[in-house]
């Protein structure tokens, strides 16, 4: 069973309602840039490739990075990182909104700081990878992960979109502003935090050899479970397909359904709506059915609502598709999630959760130019037809019981035999962890 029954809940504690807030805050920002870039794309440019090419940008630092960053969140100060990184970021969403103040924006430039904030994302991931299990009980991490997911979604998705569209009417400028605010307050709320973050000691004998020595115990500690492998690899597709629906669907919206800015803003809170229900709903479905067969299944129904979304007359029947693929993908990330962090010990949580986020992010980045090349090829409804294929390819391909030689999927015990401590003390600050 992926999650044990229990007779009674423990509290999640006051350190992790602090992490709650920060998140809180930091997704309202978040939401609203999300729907604020690739408007301010769109006003710059109709080519589709141009507009997939700011959302590439953010995803490519991971690709670059991921394995560094996780590396070095298991060896420093995570809330350090986590509140450094979320200043930086305030400054590049401030510096944004003046170009945007000034008509100084270009594509490559959006691009550019596209990457700079990917660039924060992967830095801030890597030191986040690392927080939940520290700070609850295993028992309870699918419970933790579900409200740190449904409370991002109702900040980010449900009131940042459509805020960020309303913003964006009013003046261009107004929601990288309030997102720039959202950054600082998320980086205060980090540094306010009290506790020793350092995950463990590390060798000062040269440092950049052991910093990749680092580097690939994760990536070689992630390859050799074949749970987790599999699970990534199947991560890695059903991202694929998110990555390209997300980039092309400001296009989609304006283009296909005939929507407004504002109309773009609800399809997301859609999205949302159905992510909140699925997310809450993901620990009771996991406890009755267990982690893998919710995922065969939440993979399948995405693949259902992708086409269906593709092939909708109207916004209403879109959002009412995107609704239920919300539902299904969220239910999907928490139940992910949770099963790689009992997974891995709490030494290497950094570096095979970013090794894992890597590989995944490959999916989206590689998504995203594919749906760009696919809409101006075939239109905008094809890379939703060509999405649901892959999505159904992701689940036949599954995620079969742990056998041989692979944990349970609620145990705390490795593939080695060796048991995985974690600490239940202890706190950081982050938003929570996105496999989507």
């Amino acid at each position: 069973m992926f999650l044990p029954r229990r007779t009674a809940r423990t509290k999640l504690g006051p350190d992790f309602r602090r992490v709650w807030a920060s998140v809180a805050v930091s997704s309202l920002g978040d939401g609203i840039r999300f729907v604020a870039l690739p408007l301010l794309a769109a006003r710059l440019t109709s080519d589709p490739r141009q507009v997939t090419l700011v959302y590439v940008a953010e995803q490519l630092p991971l690709l670059l990075f991921g394995l560094l960053s996780g590396a070095l969140a298991d060896r420093f100060d995570r809330r350090r990182i986590l509140w450094v990184v979320d200043a930086a970021r305030a400054v590049t969403v401030g510096a944004l909104a003046v170009a945007v103040a000034v008509d100084a924006m270009t594509v490559l430039l959006l691009a550019g700081i596209g990457f700079l904030l990917g660039l924060g994302q992967t830095l801030y991931s890597g030191a986040w990878s690392g927080i939940v299990p520290t700070l609850v009980a295993p028992v309870e991490l699918t419970r933790a992960n579900a409200r740190l997911q449904s409370g991002s979604l109702i900040t980010d998705t449900l009131l940042g979109t459509p805020l960020g569209a309303l913003l964006f009417g009013v003046c261009a400028t107004l929601p990288f502003t309030v997102d720039a605010v959202s950054f600082a307050a998320a980086a205060v709320l980090a540094l306010m935090l009290g506790g020793d973050f350092h995950p463990r000691p590390h060798s000062t004998r040269n440092p950049w050899k052991s910093l990749l020595d680092d580097t690939a115990q994760g990536v070689r500690w992630l390859w050799q479970q074949p749970l987790l492998r599999r699970l990534c690899l199947t991560s890695a597709i059903t991202n694929c397909t998110s990555g390209g629906l997300i980039a092309i669907l400001v296009l989609y919206a304006r283009q296909t359904l005939g929507l407004t800015g504002f109309g773009f803003a609800m399809l997301v809170a859609c999205f949302a709506i159905g992510g909140v229900a699925g997310a809450m709903g993901t620990p009771r479905v996991t406890a009755r059915f267990g982690g893998p067969r919710v995922l065969r299944l939440t993979a399948a129904v995405t693949a259902g609502t992708a086409v269906a979304a593709g092939a909708a007359p109207s916004g209403l029947v879109a959002g009412a598709c995107i609704a239920v693929y919300g539902a299904a993908n969220l239910a999907w990330n928490v139940t992910a999630v949770s099963l790689r962090q009992q997974l891995v010990p709490s030494s290497l949580l950094g570096r095979v959760g970013m090794a894992y986020q890597m590989v995944v992010g490959g999916g989206i980045t590689l998504g995203a130019v594919l749906a760009g090349l696919e809409a101006d090829s075939f239109g905008l409804r094809a890379p939703f037809y060509i999405g649901g294929a892959l999505l159904l390819a992701a689940s036949l391909i599954g995620m079969r019981p742990a056998g041989h030689g692979t944990p349970a999927p609620g145990d705390s015990t490795g593939s080695t035999g060796h048991t995985v401590r974690r600490r239940t003390g202890g706190a950081g600050a982050a938003g929570p962890e996105r496999d989507r």
